[in-house]
C-alpha cells in the first residue's frame, strides 16, 4: 500500500466550512479523480484517510494536512493536481509527498497564525502585545462541552508580535498611513506562534488574554489565518515544514548526466 501526505488550504468563504463538510467534499473528489483507495478491513470497510489537527470552523488556513492510503501506485504530484481540480476553489491541495517517515502528527508541534484586527491601530496593538508577553500567566475562560474551563493562555505562546499592516490611503484621501488597503481603515496585524498543548490554546483564547491584560476590545471580529504548522524551533519561534523529512528520505533519481560516464567507462 502506498501512502501519500497532502497539504491543503481553506481560503475565502470556504473558511466557514466545518471539518465534516471538508471530509464530504474530499471524499467526492477522491471518487471524481478515480483514486485507487485502500480500504480498511471488517464488515464496514472505509477508505484509508486520516486527518491531522484541523483548524476550527470560520478560520482560514494555508496548512492543513491529511494522509491517504492507495491500493495502487500514483505519482504524488499528478495525484495532487487531480484532487485539486476536483475540489472547489478555496479548498486547494497545494502539496503532496509519499510517506517515508513515521510519527507525522508528533511533528505538528506548533502553529503560526496571522490575526488581522480591523479598526485597531498599530500602537494600540503593540501595547497590548507587550503587556501580554510581560505577564507570567494569563487566565482565560472558554465554554467547552464539559462546561466552563479556565486555563493559562500565556504558557502556550512561543512568539507574539505586532507587524506593520499594508500601507494605504484613507477613505478621505489622507496621507498614507498603516491601514487595510481594502477599506482604508486602521488594521493591526499580529503574528502568533502557539504550541500544540493540552488544553489546546486557540487564537481566540489569546485575543481573550489580550483583552484581559490590556483591555484590547475589538470593534469587529478578528480575521484569523493559520499560515503554517509543524516542528517548532524554540530559539527563534519559527514553525518549519513537517513534510521536509519525507522529501529528504525520498530516494535520489539518477540523472542522465550521472549515468553517461559509467556507460563510457564500460565501453
Amino acid at each position: 500500500m502506498q501512502r501519500i501526505r497532502l497539504r491543503y488550504t481553506k481560503r475565502g468563504r470556504l473558511r466557514f466550512t466545518s471539518h465534516r463538510d471538508f471530509q464530504r467534499a474530499f471524499e467526492r473528489a477522491l471518487r471524481r479523480s478515480a483514486v485507487p483507495m485502500a480500504y480498511s478491513a471488517g464488515f464496514t470497510p472505509h477508505p484509508k484517510v486520516s486527518y491531522a489537527n484541523a483548524a476550527p470552523t470560520g478560520v482560514a488556513s494555508e496548512a492543513e494536512y491529511l494522509e491517504i492510503g492507495l491500493a495502487d501506485f500514483r505519482d504524488p504530484q499528478e495525484l495532487r493536481a487531480q484532487l485539486d481540480e476536483s475540489l472547489p476553489t478555496g479548498l486547494d491541495v497545494v502539496d503532496a509527498v509519499e510517506v517515508r517517515t513515521p510519527n507525522f502528527v508528533e511533528r505538528l508541534e506548533a502553529s503560526l497564525w496571522e490575526l488581522r484586527l480591523p479598526q485597531v491601530g498599530d500602537e494600540e496593538a503593540a501595547r497590548a502585545v507587550a503587556l501580554f508577553l510581560a505577564a507570567d500567566e494569563v487566565q482565560v475562560e472558554r465554554q467547552t462541552k464539559n462546561g466552563l474551563r479556565v486555563f493559562d493562555a500565556r504558557g502556550a505562546v512561543a512568539r507574539l508580535e505586532a507587524v506593520p499592516a499594508q500601507v494605504g490611503v484613507g477613505p478621505l484621501g489622507e496621507s498614507p498611513a498603516t491601514s487595510d488597503v481594502r477599506t482604508g481603515h486602521a488594521c493591526a496585524i499580529l503574528r502568533l506562534v502557539v504550541r500544540h498543548a493540552t488544553p489546546a490554546v486557540r487564537p481566540d483564547d489569546v485575543l481573550s488574554g489580550l483583552r484581559a491584560t490590556a483591555d484590547l476590545a475589538l470593534p469587529v471580529p478578528a480575521e484569523v489565518t493559520r499560515l503554517a504548522q509543524g516542528p517548532l524551533d524554540e530559539e527563534t519561534g519559527t514553525v518549519t515544514d513537517p513534510l521536509a523529512l519525507d522529501r529528504a528520505a525520498a530516494p535520489a533519481v539518477p540523472s542522465e548526466t550521472a549515468v553517461e560516464p559509467q556507460a563510457a567507462a564500460s565501453a
